[in-house]
């Protein structure tokens, strides 16, 4: 097996993802407007999946319509959790069809935006719910802390996980500690679908990665995507990237 083919036997949970037209109300706005949105025909998922594209371009509300259709709260947090800090759910998931292989044992929808909502919830339903989510209250650790925290304590085996950036409260290491803890899962059968901006969390061998932008969707291979080149060559040339950057920049702006 090589290094970029997939240890886990097990299908996926959700196989592929279909947009169902007829039942879309108003086709002309948002987020049916959207290229990728348009572009969800059939799409197929794999057992570690990432959408990657820059900000706008529908990752997070195809993300989330994903994770509402599959019967998580859009705020985030397991298929138990039912409240609402402020509703905001588009209503794309109405008009998803998930093809499905076989229901998950467990799972969770993390995102990064509401994530202190959800460790208040888990803080209100009290210690029999707050319990499997480690020793200590997520509220009273760091930011990178509790995400981890999450993950190691609460996530298990034959699991659907579907992150919305998740490398916006950890810092390299603990990216790399993420890389770790989802390879875990996969191969105890776990299912990932993960949006993100980061080079290292997009880094998991054998993933699919899609590239979601004004022409749709694209499958696209990791040394590809803009993410990763982008970083490479900030980091290959630091002192001329930033005297092209600034030389490009107009007059004046900041």
């Amino acid at each position: 097996m090589s290094g970029r083919e997939h240890a886990a036997t097990e299908p996926p949970f959700i196989r592929s993802i279909l947009l169902v037209r007829e039942r879309i109300e108003q086709p002309d706005e948002y987020p049916f407007s959207l290229a990728a949105v348009q572009a969800l025909d059939g799409l197929a998922l794999a057992p570690v999946t990432y959408f990657v594209g820059e900000n706008g371009s529908g990752k997070s509300t195809i993300l989330e319509a994903i994770a509402v259709a599959s019967g998580f709260n859009a705020e985030g947090g397991t298929v138990n959790f039912n409240f609402a800090t402020r509703r905001s759910d588009s209503p794309l998931h109405r008009c998803l069809r998930l093809a499905r292989t076989h229901r998950p044992k467990t799972g969770f929808f993390l995102r990064a935006e509401s994530f202190y909502n959800v460790a208040t919830e888990i803080e209100r339903l009290g210690p029999e719910v707050g319990e499997h989510y480690g020793e200590r209250s997520l509220h009273e650790q760091s930011h990178g802390e509790s995400f981890l925290a999450l993950v190691r304590h609460r996530f298990g085996a034959n699991g659907l996980y579907i992150l919305d950036e998740p490398e916006a409260a950890l810092s390299p290491s603990r990216q790399l500690s993420l890389l770790v803890s989802m390879h875990a899962l996969v191969e105890a059968g776990s299912q990932f679908i993960i949006a993100t901006h980061a080079p290292i969390v997009l880094a998991y061998p054998g993933a699919t990665i899609y590239h979601l932008d004004d022409n749709g969707i694209a499958r696209v291979e990791y040394d590809q995507t803009e993410h990763v080149q982008l970083t490479r060559d900030f980091l290959n040339g630091r002192e001329r990237f930033m005297k092209r950057l600034f030389a490009s920049s107009p007059e004046g702006e900041g």
